[in-house]
């Protein structure tokens, strides 16, 4: 005769659903602020209910509520711009050197923003070798103006609604004070989204097969003498990004290009705030 227990299948809850059962006696707390529920959720992560990256990100989907534009925004003097009276050689090069995807337009002055123009809509015109002048203003697609103070989650919602992924910023006089786009405000809650230049997080170096070098800004300036054999000064900046900053003298954009100590630097990353990955390669 066999077994009546032996023959019983033991049956075990899902994963998803032990997942869900801890997360609601963590929140049987009742916690009374979003202070409570990151405290709650950080505690989760210690007891291996969420792992750090789901924190991580929660955590920044939380703070975005509580940030404006004027936080992430990419200031005017950053912005790359077509003029609409240009002809087509005078930005060309300027779009293919920026590698984005939208730029904005402008018309007299800085400040009149008349369209939005999307390179892929300039594709079928330039191979066809028929891009002319008056080209760009036919392209144009509307401009989304918002003001520095909106609410990023906000901002957020309405790209989704709309299927924008770009908006001009604007200070409390009408005055253009810089663009935003979705990725801005993504990577505020996923981190720094990589492009195709960036390198892993363990190489601060990494030599390519030109005789050139991706070199991260943060590396120190002592690793980098070491590597290079050079004797670049270190009591002023501690970093090479410190050193290409104090040359630029300004906070510069992807594809601008300096000379110090004898090697040449291209900014290949930046955001609004700092530079994160250069090209170097000896003069």
């Amino acid at each position: 005769m066999s077994d009546e227990k032996s023959s019983k299948t033991v049956t075990h809850p899902p994963a998803k659903k032990k997942w869900f059962t801890k997360i609601s006696q963590l929140l049987s707390i009742e916690p009374q602020s979003l202070l409570d529920i990151m405290e709650i959720l950080r505690e989760a992560e210690v007891r291996d209910v969420i792992d750090p990256d789901s924190l991580s990100i929660i955590e920044g989907a939380i703070q975005v509520t509580d940030m404006q534009v004027r936080e992430v925004m990419i200031p005017r003097p950053q912005m790359i711009t077509v003029k609409s009276n240009q002809e087509p050689e005078q930005y060309i090069h300027n779009i293919i050197e920026s590698a984005h995807s939208r730029f904005p337009v402008i018309g007299d002055s800085p400040d009149d923003i008349i369209g939005i123009l999307l390179a892929k809509d300039l594709l079928p015109l330039a191979l066809k070798g028929n891009l002319k002048k008056g080209d760009v203003s036919e392209l144009l697609r509307p401009a989304t103006i918002i003001p520095e103070s909106k609410r990023l989650n906000q901002l957020l919602k309405e790209f989704k609604q709309t299927r924008n992924h770009m908006a001009i910023v604007i200070d409390e006089y009408g005055g253009i004070s810089g663009l935003v786009t979705i990725e801005d405000i993504l990577e505020q809650i996923v981190g720094e989204i990589d492009d195709e230049h960036d390198i892993d997080d363990e190489a601060m170096i990494k030599q390519l097969s030109n005789g050139e070098y991706n070199v991260k800004a943060i590396t120190p300036v002592e690793e980098f003498n070491d590597y290079f054999t050079v004797d670049f000064p270190d009591h002023e900046f501690d970093t090479i990004g410190g050193l290409a900053l104090k040359q630029f003298g300004r906070l510069p954009r992807r594809g601008d290009t300096t000379q110090f100590y004898g090697f040449k630097a291209t900014v290949l990353n930046a955001d609004n705030r700092t530079i994160r990955l250069l090209k170097i390669e000896k003069v």
